[in-house]
């Protein structure tokens, strides 16, 4: 063992022997975590009684010291769960957890004040805020890993958001807008189907709210389209787009986007005639004189106006020239 490599075990051992006092302790409590306390002062926060803990609490939230109000009011929500003064503290630590910019905790303990306490007297303002934090994060804002290390964005995570601040109040004023904004979190995955399902409710649950449901059951065409088109053009889905918007022409003609609805619905209607071409085309390139035929009526039944259903009504004359005729049956012979 060299000289250098003696002097560093010394020196270590030197270190553990030698008493000394954190300045800072970290100091573990049942119920309320891991807590640091400054040197001198451990302890010192504490209080016998709900009502002077929540004092504490509270004037070091109103004051910025967002550390002390977490610990101070997480001791009234442990120690004293059933006290009057347990829903304004689990309050707190949600504002606090806000505060030090830790959204998603900060939403899970407003949460637990809603879920614990239904008779909060401001429960519109946490209906609020949870709505806030979750606008967030539909705009771009990433989850933290463990709390502290930005990780990455999650519509799915964002939506189930969205859909306790339903659940928490659905008929809150921010209800709306936080269904509707399940689908568009569900859109930006390109998540259709769960899009739809997510317009669709909003639709049908604030119908006697017509600014609301007329938006859902627009926007909830726009996602049928959008789906219909991520594979090969889907037939039923794009039907399912032209109901819909059918239905939003029929209930709200006075809208600003009938016009567009309309436009979309001619659109989605050639679309389909296309499609059926293309089959019946495959169907006549292989000699399916039957199959091609089918498609073609499909062609022109889906868009008659469309110039698909010029080629097809042309194409079906042409099968019904060049197709080998049907032999006749032959007659029975007579019975002897």
């Amino acid at each position: 063992m060299n000289r250098w490599t003696v002097r560093v075990a010394l020196a270590l051992l030197l270190l553990m022997v030698t008493p000394f006092r954190s300045p800072a302790p970290l100091i573990y409590r049942p119920g309320e975590g891991w807590t640091y306390e400054t040197y001198g002062g451990e302890g010192s926060w504490r209080r016998n009684r709900a009502k002077d803990q929540l004092e504490i609490a509270q004037k070091a939230l109103d004051g910025g010291n967002y550390s002390l109000a977490l610990k101070s009011a997480r001791r009234v929500v442990s120690a004293w769960p059933l006290s009057d003064f347990a829903p304004q503290a689990q309050y707190i630590v949600g504002r606090a957890y806000e505060a030090k910019k830790q959204d998603e905790r900060a939403f899970n303990e407003y949460q637990k004040a809603l879920t614990k306490y239904p008779r909060l007297e401001n429960q519109k303002e946490i209906l609020q805020r949870q709505f806030e934090i979750a606008n967030r994060f539909l705009g771009g804002q990433w989850f933290k890993l463990w709390g502290y290390i930005p990780f990455f964005p999650s519509m799915d995570k964002t939506a189930d958001m969205y859909a306790k601040i339903v659940g928490n109040g659905p008929y809150s004023s921010v209800a709306p807008t936080s269904q509707m904004n399940i689908g568009t979190a569900r859109e930006k995955q390109k998540e259709y189907p769960l899009a739809v399902k997510a317009y669709l409710r909003a639709a049908d649950r604030y119908r006697d709210m017509p600014t609301v449901s007329a938006d859902a059951l627009f926007k909830a065409g726009l996602a049928y389209q959008k789906q219909a088109r991520t594979a090969d053009y889907d037939q039923n889905i794009a039907g399912d787009a032209i109901n819909t918007f059918s239905d939003f022409v029929t209930i709200f003609p006075n809208d600003a986007r009938v016009n567009e609805a309309r436009t979309l619905i001619a659109t989605l209607r050639a679309e389909q005639a296309k499609g059926a071409f293309a089959t019946a085309k495959y169907y006549e390139k292989h000699k399916h004189w039957d199959g091609a035929l089918i498609y073609y009526n499909e062609a022109i039944l889906r868009d008659p106006q469309s110039k698909y259903a010029s080629l097809a009504r042309s194409k079906i004359e042409q099968i019904k020239q060049k197709r080998p005729a049907t032999p006749a049956p032959a007659a029975a012979e007579p019975v002897k």
